[in-house]
């Protein structure tokens, strides 16, 4: 009798529990790429964010006639970019903001390639012209010779984005290479908010495709950029770090990781280091795959590259280099070594022909 009353109760309960469920509203099955869009008012965003600042003193433009970000609150969502032509950090990132731009610019997002030089020669309108032509940039880009815009966002960083709403407020910011899918995804819900506020169809989800994006394993990379100039030539190895003027190097028998070793005399500017002497040398034992040297000369300046001893190789051999020579004269970043097995340690040598080179840094992936 009791197993009886048991059972009954038992089913009486679980007709209750499907009873009730039966009344609870139907829940949506929940997308992976569904983009959310933003509730927040205006008053809570001004709690919450800083206002978007204005271009400040811009030099020139590019793709553009000249404009200001206020004419924009309101009708666009924008992508400020941070960068400078020679710095490999900041090419690294332009083929996901060239996907960006060519996927979104149609539906209200604008980017501006904030361009603030590193170098003076980055001032030059010409050379940035024949880098927005290089990369194929086809968004405005602004120069910032003054820095008052990168002031005016308390930037301190190449490469540095930040995302502005349809209201005009720093909503993101991200500090140097990757998060690529981050920036886009929190782009795509800002797209989908204007596109809601402006009665607008929300544009359709899909994750931009890049195209020759490089990939660094940064945990690989055990060498620093290493500056040439006297302003910031903390890592050399000989000679008088910190001091302009002439010097004559003197290269050691033996060398330091991540060290920089002048040979033969140099000019050292506040910038970057002349090579004076018909025969000057550099030398650093560096840990990475990839190495990249910002340099310019008024007049062609031929350099070997050697690796390890060994003049470099076709197989190892950066894009800038032929037959284990590069031929330095426009202000610019060169691709000297591409190692085809990988991370490791490696001792590069420059041999530089002839008088002129101005040396600026080493930078390494």
């Amino acid at each position: 009798m009791r197993r009886i009353i048991l059972i009954v109760v038992l089913v009486a309960i679980v007709g209750a529990i499907a009873f009730l469920n039966g009344q609870k509203p139907e829940q949506p099955m929940a997308k992976d790429d569904a983009v959310s869009v933003v509730t927040e008012t205006k008053s809570e965003k001004a709690n919450r964010y800083k206002p978007a600042k204005e271009l400040v003193d811009p030099a020139s433009f590019i793709n553009t006639d000249s404009f200001q970000i206020k004419d924009l609150i309101g009708k666009q969502v924008i992508l400020v970019d941070f960068w400078t032509y020679s710095c490999i950090n900041c090419q690294r990132t332009l083929p996901y903001v060239n996907a960006w731009y060519d996927s979104y610019h149609d539906k209200g997002l604008t980017i501006i390639g904030v361009h603030t030089p590193e170098f003076e020669f980055e001032k030059e309108y010409d050379n940035v012209l024949a880098a927005v032509k290089k990369y194929d940039i086809h968004y405005p880009v602004v120069l910032d010779n003054n820095y008052g815009t990168w002031r005016a966002y308390g930037n301190q960083y190449w490469p540095r984005k930040y995302l502005i709403d349809i209201d005009g407020y720093i909503v993101y910011d991200h500090i140097g290479e990757g998060g690529y899918d981050e920036t886009e995804k929190e782009t795509q819900k800002l797209l989908a908010e204007r596109a809601s506020r402006l009665g607008e169809q929300t544009p359709t989800v899909g994750m931009a495709e890049p195209v020759n994006a490089p990939q660094v394993d940064f945990s690989k990379v055990g060498s620093p950029e290493t500056y040439f100039g006297a302003a910031r030539n903390t890592y050399l190895g000989n000679g008088n770090a910190g001091v302009a003027g002439t010097q004559t190097f003197t290269p050691p028998v033996t060398t330091e990781v991540n060290k920089l070793y002048l040979g033969g005399s140099w000019d050292l500017n506040k910038e970057y280091a002349k090579s004076i002497s018909q025969s000057a040398t550099v030398r650093y034992r560096y840990h990475a795959k990839d190495v990249y040297f910002v340099a310019a000369a008024i007049a062609p300046v031929e350099i070997e590259v050697y690796q390890d001893g060994v003049l470099v190789g076709d197989a190892n051999a950066g894009g800038d280099v032929t037959k284990g020579i590069i031929a330095v004269k426009e202000n610019q970043l060169y691709h000297l070594v591409h190692n085809a097995n990988g991370y490791g340690e490696h001792t590069l040598e420059l041999r530089v022909k002839n008088s002129g080179l101005e040396a600026f840094t080493f930078t390494f992936g």
